[in-house]
């Protein structure tokens, strides 16, 4: 696997930024031309396009842009999608073209030029204007579960100057960008960047429209493959002992006896036929595909499969994927078609099984009565069907937010636990593909429910099933950054875990996990330790087994936004850990490249220590030395920490800013130092309003637990980044 070098992704990252802005004003432009938005079509459109703008009203509105009581229609989300369809479309007709995989029919590949030169010809132009266009209708009637054949976003046609400028930006990267491994994984991430450098310059609560963007991270592949390789490789080790892994296991980590480090599963089957792994937080797909690269050949060798056999059965048995983003879900799926196609002597490009990845996002904006028609009167058992649409149609409707945490069998206490799939899937599909003449005149909401319907039952399918193993890199957010829909779920579903989204997460991954089965997680390490996380450890210690912990410290991902978190790769087993469990653990966390913690993965040494010893600990945190015993420091001092705000533009300020400081509203505060200068932090005020003023009555603040260390001696620990001791000036308030 061939993955790009930082050049190349600068390249990449450039063009995709660039193309995203270019898209959306293409979007936007010819949205504005159809007049969507507005109250009234305008008079130039003729009668397709009235048609296709009422299409599009009411697709924008199942993406969440809101009607007025004027008729006139938001169109931002609508811009999004029409956007990110048409460059995609284009993106991945070049990946398969570069991949000698774009049809003209089966068995006929065409070049760019070829299509080139197809559009030229009216009769074999298929109605495009350019080889790009072409290229794109090609790429589209090639992945129909992608690109959804009667879409509108797809319908918009982008204006000639506009189409232009992005073709030129697609045909300006290198083809080495379309046979690199992990391409695709970055696209999302540079597509969404200036999107997440907005909302987190707009300082709102995440909530359904932000998260996306904000928790878009693409996994490193040394990550991915030192999870898999000490699960899969493990369990291929423990159960073909004198059979060599088919697959190369530089990261499996063994013990002296040489038994895999993190144990033999023996809660997974003993065959990969009936393996189920899921990533409910798939993203781009590269969990998925570097499983698929692993068990394709493990299948191969063990039930002497044929390539192509191996690659269909993967698909079809072991691999399923979740993701919040219907885009993500877009190229999770073409990754692994493209992965599929390209894969030695499977016979490159035909029709695979239908792949186990859905959006569990999608916004339900029909009427629950626009979903119950989608059953006929003549149905069999049309009125239970009818019944069950309605409750799916209740279960999903916080879909935007809360992706996979949605769990419709509790919430519905079961009551769609005998839900006929295959009925309700065979009833949407004929609504979706029987032609009817009056569909876009009479029935333009009919399509929209459908397709909605439909994905929402295919991720409700695959939330009711159970998984060996359930892997992924979980979104991370505070508590204080969620907006406060999120956060009352968090609270009321997963309180030991609420503190972030990735510990509500983790939780959730063990109630997906099959009983015995292993979670793999990518999160931050800040919970292994932190006191408001002490219920969680807690119980996780009481009730699972804990198999492995890779602790990789800052810098783990080789991208500065995130350089500065805290990470872990941890693996639990769903099950109730033995009385001298042991867990394994290796540190990584001294290096500062991506490079040296990979290197370290393969060689650090592995430590072993009591499961049950990490809830003597003090409140119960985890770590990977052995306590001495020794008088802790709880016994002379108390940690506290300082002020917190939950809003500092709002409350704190700088005291050179005013002339005089009134007393009845300001105190001195003393901020955290940037550097270990004598006075460094002491520059600034609060809010505090004679301890009677807004601060105190917020919910999400936590001004006063500093309040105790007010007039004592001290030493103040700056805590982020670098660990150091400063000056504590005992007679301010103090933040940390």
């Amino acid at each position: 696997m061939t993955t790009l070098a930082k050049p190349l992704r600068n390249t990449l990252e450039a063009t995709v930024k660039t193309a995203r802005t270019g898209a959306e004003t293409a979007a936007r432009a010819a949205l504005q031309y159809l007049g969507v938005g507005d109250r009234e079509a305008p008079a130039h459109l003729n009668d397709e396009q009235k048609v296709l703008r009422r299409r599009l009203r009411t697709h924008g509105r199942q993406l969440g842009d809101a009607k007025r009581q004027d008729d006139r229609q938001e169109i931002q989300h609508l811009v999004w999608e029409v956007a990110y369809e048409h460059w995609h479309r284009m993106l991945f007709a070049r990946f398969l073209a570069e991949n000698h995989l774009l049809m003209w029919e089966p068995g006929a590949p065409v070049t760019l030029a070829e299509c080139a030169e197809l559009a030229a010809d009216p009769a074999t132009a298929l109605g495009a204007k350019s080889g790009w266009e072409l290229a794109g209708i090609l790429a589209a009637r090639m992945l129909p579960n992608i690109f959804k054949p009667l879409s509108p976003a797809l319908a918009v046609t982008f204006a000639p100057e506009h189409q232009r400028a992005l073709e030129k930006l697609l045909a300006g990267l290198p083809t080495e960008v379309f046979t690199a491994s992990d391409s695709l994984g970055w696209v999302y991430q540079f597509w969404q960047a200036q999107r997440k450098d907005e909302v987190n310059a707009s300082e709102v609560k995440i909530g359904a429209d932000e998260l996306p963007a904000v928790t878009q991270l693409f996994t490193e592949p040394y990550m991915v493959e030192f999870l898999l390789h000490n699960s899969l490789g493990a369990w291929w080790l423990t159960r073909h002992p004198e059979q060599s892994c088919p697959v190369p296991l530089p990261y499996l980590r063994r013990l002296e006896d040489g038994t895999p480090a993190a144990g033999s599963f023996p809660g997974w089957p003993d065959t990969l036929r009936s393996f189920r792994l899921l990533d409910p937080c798939c993203g781009s797909g590269h969990f998925l595909v570097t499983a698929f690269l692993m068990l394709v050949p493990m299948r191969m060798a063990a039930e002497k499969l044929s390539a192509q056999e191996a690659v269909d059965a993967v698909l079809r048995d072991n691999l399923y994927g979740l993701e919040l983003d219907p885009r993500c879900v877009e190229i999770a799926a073409f990754a692994l078609a493209l992965t599929a196609w390209t894969y030695p002597d499977a016979g490159g490009y035909r029709p695979l099984p239908p792949l186990n990845v859905a959006c569990c996002g999608l916004k339900v904006s029909a009427k629950v009565d626009d979903w119950a028609a989608l059953v006929p009167n003549e149905a069999p058992h049309a009125a239970l069907l009818r019944q069950e649409f309605k409750l799916l149609h209740t279960a999903m409707q916080d879909a935007p937010l809360l992706g996979s945490l949605l769990d419709p069998w509790r919430h519905l206490k079961n009551d769609l636990a005998m839900s006929d799939f295959g009925g309700l899937q065979k009833l949407l599909t004929e609504a979706l593909t029987t032609e009817r003449p009056q569909l876009w005149n009479e029935a333009v909401e009919q399509w929209d429910a459908a397709v909605s319907a439909q994905g929402l039952l295919t991720a409700a399918r695959l939330l009711a099933q159970r998984y060996h193993l359930v892997m992924t890199n979980v979104p991370y957010l505070a508590r204080g950054k969620q907006s406060d829909r999120l956060k009352l779920f968090c609270e009321t579903h997963y309180g030991r875990a609420k503190n972030d989204l990735a510990n509500v997460f983790l939780d959730r991954c063990l109630e997906l996990a099959a009983a015995k089965g292993v979670v793999q997680i990518v999160m931050p390490q800040n919970w292994l330790f932190l006191g408001s996380y002490k219920k969680q450890r807690e119980h996780l210690l009481k009730a699972e087994t804990w198999n492995l912990l890779a602790r990789l410290g800052m810098a783990a991902f080789d991208i500065m936004d995130w350089w500065a978190f805290n990470i872990i790769l941890i693996t639990l087993t769903h099950a109730q850990p033995v009385a001298d469990q042991m867990l394994r653990g290796l540190d990584v966390s001294g290096p500062r490249t991506v490079e040296e913690k990979a290197a370290l993965l393969r060689e650090a040494e592995v430590v072993a220590l009591e499961q049950a010893g990490q809830l003597r600990n003090p409140d119960a945190r985890v770590a990977l030395e052995v306590a001495e015993k020794a008088k802790l420091l709880s016994e002379y001092a108390d940690g506290l920490v300082g002020m917190q705000t939950s809003d500092d533009p709002m409350f704190i300020t700088a005291f050179f800013e005013f002339s005089e400081i009134n007393k009845s509203i300001w105190e001195l505060l003393q901020a955290t130092p940037e550097s270990l200068q004598e006075f460094d932090g002491e520059s600034w005020l609060v809010r505090w309003e004679q301890g009677e003023g807004l601060l105190l009555s917020l919910s999400t603040a936590y001004p006063t637990k500093g309040l105790k260390a007010l007039g004592k001696s001290g030493v103040a620990i700056h805590r982020m980044r670098q660990i150091f001791a400063y000056r504590y000036g005992k007679n301010d308030f103090i933040r940390m």
